[in-house]
């Protein structure tokens, strides 16, 4: 047994609620449950009942046995002095306030529905180990319940990116283009090297990368020599063009690489390298140099593919790193990469930029995640065994969501598909 499941129960009345005592017989009438606190504190504030011929108005305070009070300390604590119940599943002593008073204790587990304590005992309580708690029972969730479910949790995930992305912009002065810089190159730099990137572009500043614009040498000079990425002693007549440019700029600009995270090659597949992707990146804004305002006005998938379809310098048609010449391939971003792009910085920077100015977008962003193809990885592989198959990227961001912060966390009980199976 949970704390949480008390939680849950009180929450949505899963108890006979009209004949419910105290553990002194006096009958308990619900006003009102109260609202559920997630902070410090009393679990539920501004509740209302009647206990015996007394109204109560207070705070409601939960655990799984009456002398777990006396563990917390509460008995000293002046924020627990307004509780009017302690609901416990086991009442083993009588609790006083911190005056001495007694404090009126309800024993739910006399009172709790029998169906609902067995759906708990079968979410939770299985002989083995599971990856998911509900992963024997996932499939039986109504289609409608679990599409609601889906967008609920991608509605989240934006939320959780929108706090990031805020976080960004404070640093950046509300500068929206250069938020956007910093976001895009974090991921440009795919898993391995997204901090590393996002130091680059945070210590560069944008001011500086708008003057670079209007030339992608200047500003693939720039990105690879800031980074650390150009080889010292070497002889290939590129890398002695960017070293004699970014010596230029690194005077011109005052630029010191203090605080910059190394960058890395290992275990990144060609593509990824950072020397190919810091030219992209140094293409796309040469191309497009006011990108934020571009970006915004876009709306459809297909306009988004034509926006950040760029490619790296000539150079890196026939390399992958400095002096070893591969067969000739034009490096320009795949729709793949363009989708990570709209999924983890394009989106969630256009949805957190609709609520800053009061514009919401949530529609339209839900329905261009739809025409985004499924990620596919490790976890969206293990809940398609499961039934629950992504149709698209909003599907995808969901389960990740779900996996991460209710799975993994076994917060079933505010989980809408755990809430339907302990319902049902």
């Amino acid at each position: 047994m949970r704390e949480d499941f008390l939680h849950y129960a009180w929450r949505y009345k899963k108890f006979a609620v009209t004949r419910i005592c105290t553990t002194t017989g006096e009958a308990i009438g619900i006003i009102g449950i109260g609202q559920h606190n997630d902070l410090a504190g009393p679990d539920f504030f501004n509740a209302q009942l009647q206990i015996g011929e007394q109204r109560w108005a207070g705070t409601i305070e939960m655990h799984l046995k009456s002398s777990d009070w006396y563990v917390h300390g509460h008995e000293t604590d002046p924020a627990y002095d307004n509780v009017i119940l302690h609901v416990v599943w086991e009442h083993d002593i009588d609790i006083y306030r911190k005056n001495g008073t007694a404090v009126a204790t309800l024993q739910l587990k006399d009172y709790i529905a029998d169906k609902a304590l067995g759906n708990y005992h079968q979410l939770f309580e299985g002989k083995q180990k599971k990856w998911i708690p509900c992963e024997n029972q996932l499939k039986t969730v109504p289609d409608i319940h679990y599409k609601n479910w889906m967008d609920r949790l991608y509605l989240e995930r934006l939320e959780y990116k929108t706090q990031e992305i805020q976080t960004v912009l404070d640093r950046m002065h509300n500068d929206w283009e250069a938020t956007l810089f910093v976001m895009l190159s974090r991921n440009f730099g795919t898993k391995i090297n997204a901090e590393a990137f996002q130091s680059l572009a945070t210590k560069l500043t944008f001011p500086i990368v708008r003057k670079c614009t209007q030339e992608p040498f200047q500003l693939e000079a720039l990105l690879l020599g800031l980074g650390g990425l150009l080889p010292e002693d070497s002889t290939d007549s590129y890398v002695l063009q960017l070293e004699s440019e970014y010596a230029f700029l690194q005077h011109k600009f005052a630029l010191n690489p203090e605080g910059i995270l190394p960058i890395q090659f290992y275990k990144l597949r060609p593509p990824n390298f950072p020397t190919i992707r810091l030219s992209q990146l140094a293409r796309l804004y040469t191309e497009h140099p006011q990108l934020f305002q571009k970006m915004m006005a876009t709306t459809g998938l297909d306009d988004f593919y034509q926006l950040f379809t760029v490619h790296a310098s000539v150079y890196w048609d026939t390399h992958h790193s400095f002096g070893k010449a591969q067969p000739s391939r034009v490096k320009k971003l795949s729709k793949n990469f363009i989708d990570l792009l709209l999924i983890n910085t394009i989106i969630p920077i256009k949805f957190a930029y609709g609520r800053y100015t009061g514009q919401e977008n949530q529609e339209a962003l839900f329905a261009l995640m739809r025409q985004v193809k499924s990620e596919k990885n490790t976890i969206i592989s293990r809940f398609d065994t499961l039934g629950a198959t992504a149709q698209n990227a909003l599907d995808t961001q969901a389960l990740l969501q779900l996996k991460k912060n209710y799975c993994d966390e076994r917060q079933c009980l505010r989980c809408g598909i755990g809430n339907w199976l302990m319902g049902k």
